[in-house]
């Protein structure tokens, strides 16, 4: 009875350590053709959509404002030029491209805005150039009143039927109070993205957040923790500023943004945005929000102000978004600067271009090869540029990384269900105890022979 039950023991041990040796197997597998820890589902932008904006704007400046009027992406992720002329839509077939016959060129449709910007300013409207509609689009929110309504209605008609007015809901305002909040007297705003003049680092943010001098402070340290000082600003006319670190320098992960959830975005580079592009937005009040951009150079009348050649978009934002990084693939395309509407029922979202602040200031964005070598990379956008989402372990506000603590111990990462460490231990645990019930099977029946042996010899 004895021998039955340990033979029973043996083969169950036996048949356990197999059964082990195939799960870790398993383990192991789905380990290696699982993501890496701390991706994100996200669906940013493909590069395809870079490549098809950059065909576009290489036909319009090959044919000139005076033959087209504009280019987008179209619903098919192909390049799409409105163009004047037969002649110039051949040359955008042979490029690869669907041209669109328009009645109107580039030059007719600045001249339009041109006009409304030399008119009487009315607080709480705004203007755009449709490409895909050939129109100049006019808005005006719920605070314009009608007689100025009527008057910009006038001007409008004396452009030319191809300028359209219409009414919006909610009010055209900053966004003041994106990625990290970041504090002042003025309000909250949210840092933008890190740029450097190869000595001192610093934020660019909106330049409506606050004037020259402003001092700022980290929401996240208790509002004690000084983060830096507003050095330079611009607003109205254009939308942004830029604060200096405290300490001068942008700290880890300079070159990403949040999104939320402990997650960031790592940015590779900048680039101006394309009509019809894909395009998410984060901000510290809202968070991470995606749309498409729906024009370029458009003028919005603040009350504070004009601001001229913003990007316009579909995407949502709400006070203390200002300052936000809006980006695409990697790729950074601008700072929140306005809108109307909120991210419950929706609104238009305006931007200040990122290639132009960066251009006024004479400073460069802060990359992956700058944060981790201390030089300059020139901020060249890819097609192939890496948009995963990241998960970093130490973050500045102005990094817009948020604070995660990851444990990195050698505990936890081979404990980690996502790495291949698990796998293996299963695997090196069933060979163990595969090997030791062969060697005590193995001892047994050694010791077995031994008195057998001795009961025959005496």
């Amino acid at each position: 009875m004895r021998h039955a039950r340990r033979r029973v023991v043996r083969r169950g041990t036996q048949l356990a350590a197999v059964g082990g040796l195939l799960l870790g197997g398993a383990m192991v597998t789905t380990a290696m053709a699982s993501e890496t820890p701390g991706t994100s589902a996200v669906p940013f932008s493909s590069g395809s959509a870079t490549e098809a904006g950059d065909t576009g704007a290489a036909l319009v400046a090959e044919l000139g404002t005076a033959r087209t009027a504009g280019s987008w992406i179209g619903a098919d992720g192909k390049p799409v030029v409105a163009v004047t002329d037969e002649q110039a839509a051949a040359t955008v077939k042979r490029a690869g491209a669907e041209p669109k016959m328009v009645s109107h060129s580039m030059n007719e449709l600045k001249a339009a805005t041109a006009t409304l910007k030399a008119a009487p300013r009315v607080a709480g409207t705004a203007w755009a150039v449709d490409y895909k509609t050939n129109r100049v689009m006019v808005e005006a929110d719920s605070t314009v009143s009608a007689s100025d309504w009527s008057d910009l209605s006038r001007v409008a008609a004396g452009i030319g039927g191809f300028v359209q007015m219409q009414r919006s809901e909610g009010k055209f305002t900053t966004r003041l109070n994106g990625a990290q909040p970041i504090l002042s007297t003025g309000g909250r705003c949210s840092a933008g993205f890190n740029v450097t003049n190869g000595t001192t680092d610093f934020i660019l943010t909106a330049g409506h957040c606050g004037p020259a001098n402003t001092i700022w402070f980290d929401e996240g340290q208790g509002n004690d923790q000084q983060v830096g000082t507003t050095i330079d600003t611009q607003f109205p006319g254009n939308d942004f500023s830029l604060i200096q670190y405290a300490n001068g320098k942008a700290g880890d992960n300079a070159d990403v943004v949040a999104i939320g959830n402990g997650q960031g975005v790592r940015i590779t580079g900048a680039a101006d945005p394309t009509v019809g592009e894909k395009v998410f937005r984060s901000g510290s009040t809202s968070g991470l929000h995606d749309g498409t951009v729906t024009a370029l150079n458009a003028t919005v009348n603040y009350p504070e102000g004009t601001v001229t050649g913003l990007i316009q978009t579909n995407v949502c934002a709400e006070p203390g978004d200002s300052g936000g990084p809006l980006f695409s693939n990697g790729i950074a395309l601008g700072m929140t600067s306005g809108g109307s509407g909120d991210c419950t029922t929706g609104g238009v979202t305006f931007f200040q271009p990122v290639t132009r602040a960066m251009a006024a200031l004479n400073v460069q964005l802060i990359v992956a090869k700058q944060a981790a070598g201390g030089q300059a990379a020139t901020p060249a956008p890819s097609a192939s540029a890496n948009h995963s989402a990241i998960a970093p372990s130490t973050a500045t506000p102005g990094s817009t990384a948020p604070v995660t603590g990851d444990d990195t111990s050698l505990v936890a990462r081979l404990t980690d269900t996502r790495n291949i460490g698990p796998g293996l231990l299963v695997i090196g645990g069933s060979l163990i105890a595969l090997v030791g019930t062969r060697f005590i099977r193995a001892e047994q029946d050694r010791k077995a022979y031994q008195r057998y042996y001795s009961a025959t010899w005496g």
